[in-house]
């Protein structure tokens, strides 16, 4: 039985933010994830709010989630309308959801701006939760704004929740819907609610992150009696986003002994953040708290050599815990033992002088622009070719690029490349691509065909990103490329290439990739 009840509304809240949409198979995925991981409410939608929300839930009838209640999203009934013939309420019940979340107005600024009275408003909240609790749903009652209200007009703030727990509400939720809330005014208010209320009455919190403090206004909520967190997989959602349920549910469980899931799940945090990120089509933040990435990575020598004697030094929590992994960067700050712990991870032998004159050759390359904190497959070549036991399966003797636009097509690319095997034998092929780095990628991929037999149609380019480097050199500044690639659909490769050519420097990053997969590489 977990102490906090974890109620996720990526599918809703979260695609209002900005370039978050998902199709409705997208939506009908993540709901079957989020149902695995263990989340006890997943908001789906607004029903009748547009096509996809209506296709999600039509599909979601024929899903039998294992552990979470599906709830559908709308709000109370229009001003001075019969519950029965209110279209949004209606809709609600329509889509067939165990649970149901309405919002109402808390705040006296928006029942002005909506024309209404205060009585009114308070007789909205009553009848739209008894009418939904007499069609046996599970009702959350989101108090839209409620924090902006309560400074405003306690009195009349307090008022609206006790008409929807007068009504039955099963949940009520305090939002801090414009995200200006201190976390020592949620733990003020907090106090007063409770005491208002009673301690039977079941509440929320629902936090946007405009000031930073979305996580934290949870922490503090549930400090002071929230049995309910309400957000987004990677805080996504409108303006700065919601609270961000990779962050609150590891510090709930880890830091203040409040049980959200499973061990088992909670070990699959990494996963969740990355996999919705991709479904997204949003690159994950490489420095989000618990789950990125960087969390658990260590740069400085001296970081390095105490975390590798005791994680503590520098860790605050096993990373393994949340499914993510401890990694060593090395950089122009890294000293032997970021070498050597590297080296030991890649399975690499070595001694004390080969670690010496690794960093000195890393440093020296770093200086020339390259930067291996993030592309350890060409940090792995370049170990192996200093220790002698990396021996290059091909060479690039040349290549060509030329790229043509006619009328309003796009520009093409045509790519002519010339290689060598270990013997001596050459292949010369082309391919075109939009664009010259995927021409080079095809010609390239063409002409190993012939030599190897691993299937590189399994090796695609994920992204690549181009950075100058010394931009003081105009024109004439060297460029660097960050490559990055998938492999047999689960493994990264990330390499990095330099040149003052923005292609020559892709296409080294390129044929290090290639390397890699072909054996030698890892």
């Amino acid at each position: 039985m977990a102490d906090i009840t974890i109620f996720d509304t990526t599918l809703r809240d979260g695609q209002q933010g900005p370039d978050v949409e998902f199709s409705s198979s997208d939506m009908l995925e993540i709901a079957k994830i989020l149902d695995g991981m263990g989340v006890h409410f997943i908001e789906g939608g607004w029903p009748g709010a547009n096509p996809r929300f209506d296709e999600f839930f039509a599909q979601a009838k024929k899903i039998k989630f294992k552990h979470a209640q599906l709830a559908a999203f709308g709000k109370t009934r229009e001003k001075f309308t019969k519950v029965e013939e209110d279209k949004c309420l209606q809709a609600l019940l329509a889509a067939e959801t165990p649970a149901v979340v309405i919002f109402g107005k808390t705040w006296k600024l928006h029942v002005e701006i909506m024309e209404n009275t205060f009585a009114e408003n308070l007789k909205m909240i009553y009848e739209s939760v008894e009418w939904l609790k007499k069609h046996d749903r599970t009702v959350v009652y989101d108090a839209e704004h409620f924090f902006d209200a309560y400074k405003d007009d306690a009195e009349y703030a307090l008022k609206t929740l006790e008409m929807a727990v007068l009504a039955g509400a099963d949940w009520i939720t305090l939002c801090d819907t414009n995200g200006g809330t201190m976390p020592y005014e949620v733990e003020e208010i907090m106090v007063v609610v409770k005491e208002k209320l009673g301690c039977d009455v079941k509440l929320g919190i629902h936090a946007h992150n405009d000031c930073g403090l979305a996580v934290a206004n949870s922490l503090s909520a549930v400090r002071l009696g929230a049995e309910m967190v309400q957000g987004t997989v990677n805080g996504f959602g409108e303006r700065a986003g919601n609270a961000d349920l990779t962050t609150v549910i590891p510090n709930l469980q880890f830091k203040m002994g409040k049980l959200c899931l499973s061990e088992r799940n909670i070990s699959r945090l990494r996963w969740l953040s990355d996999v919705v990120s991709e479904m997204a089509n949003i690159t994950a933040y490489k420095g989000r708290p618990f789950v990125g990435s960087n969390s658990f990575a260590h740069k400085g020598g001296v970081h390095v050599s105490a975390v590798m004697k005791n994680p503590l030094a520098y860790e605050h929590m096993a990373p393994e815990l949340v499914g993510n992994e401890r990694r060593i960067l090395v950089s122009d700050l890294a000293g032997k033992g970021n070498i050597e712990t590297k080296m030991e991870q890649l399975g690499i032998a070595g001694d004390g002088d080969s670690y010496r004159e690794i960093v000195q050759e890393i440093k020296k390359r770093e200086a020339e622009g390259y930067k291996f904190e993030n592309a350890d497959d060409s940090l792995a070549l370049l170990i192996k070719k200093h220790n002698r036991t990396f021996d290059p399966l091909f060479k690039v003797i040349s290549f060509h690029i030329a790229t043509s636009k006619e009328g309003d097509q796009e520009c093409r690319s045509i790519a002519t490349v010339k290689v060598a095997n270990v013997e001596g034998e050459e292949e010369i092929t082309a391919a075109e691509g939009f664009g010259p780095v995927g021409a080079l990628d095809n010609a390239l991929r063409k002409a190993l065909k012939k030599f190897f037999p691993a299937d590189l149609g399994k090796l695609h380019l994920a992204d690549f990103k181009v950075r100058v480097i010394n931009g003081s050199e105009g024109t004439g500044a060297k460029v660097r490329a960050s490559v990055e690639s998938i492999f047999d659909q689960n493994q990264v490769i990330r390499t990095v290439g330099v040149s003052h050519d923005v292609v020559a420097a892709s296409f080294e990053g390129l044929i290090d990739s290639f390397h890699t997969v072909l054996g030698n590489g890892k």
